[in-house]
């Protein structure tokens, strides 16, 4: 396998490749993202999406990645303002709600992909620390407004699953679909 192709423009997927030592460059697809429908389903198209929309030469892997936050059928996206983003965190506190990422990896015209989910339990929320938290500005750019790995911590009461998958790239399931990725 050559060195992979990331098409996307997260910084946590960067920092999650980079963690693993993997040799990849970062192409940014322009593309029209589902943002209704059946949470794995939204996810993997999505993920397809960004992979299929990045050309590349000699055979190059490509990697996408669409991460949702499901509570129910409802997705939670990337919130548009603070305001959204305090109607997100509202609806999640208390309750346990679902990260999927949806994995595409395409090489040499192959297109191979799963999806990863994650349970994620918030802890009740008062307006105080709802508050501290979106002060942080943190919330933005993120699927369900918070970020696990920073002071989102705070919100959370526990996991279950790939904690890398509530962060944004799902390794185990990465690795299911290109099991030489690690190996040069």
């Amino acid at each position: 396998m050559g060195p992979l192709v990331l098409a996307s423009r997260s910084p946590q997927r960067r920092a999650i490749l980079e963690q693993l030592g993997v040799e990849f460059s970062v192409e940014i697809p322009e593309v029209e993202e589902l943002e209704v429908g059946p949470p794995h389903e939204v996810a993997l198209e999505n993920a397809y999406r960004k992979a299929s929309a990045i050309t590349v030469d000699g055979g190059r892997p490509v990697l996408g990645v669409d991460t949702v936050v499901s509570l129910g059928a409802r997705l939670y996206g990337k919130p548009a303002d603070e305001e959204e983003a305090r109607a997100t965190l509202v609806a999640l506190a208390g309750r346990r709600h679902a990260v999927i990422s949806g994995v595409c990896l395409i090489e040499d015209g192959q297109v191979r992909s799963a999806a990863a989910q994650t349970w994620v339990q918030f802890r009740a929320l008062d307006d105080g620390l709802i508050g501290w938290y979106l002060s942080s500005g943190e919330w933005r750019e993120r699927a369900g407004g918070y970020a696990i790995q920073g002071r989102g911590a705070a919100l959370v009461a526990g996991i279950e699953g790939d904690f890398l998958n509530v962060v944004g790239l799902p390794v185990a399931t990465l690795l299911e679909l290109a099991p030489g990725l690690l190996v040069q």
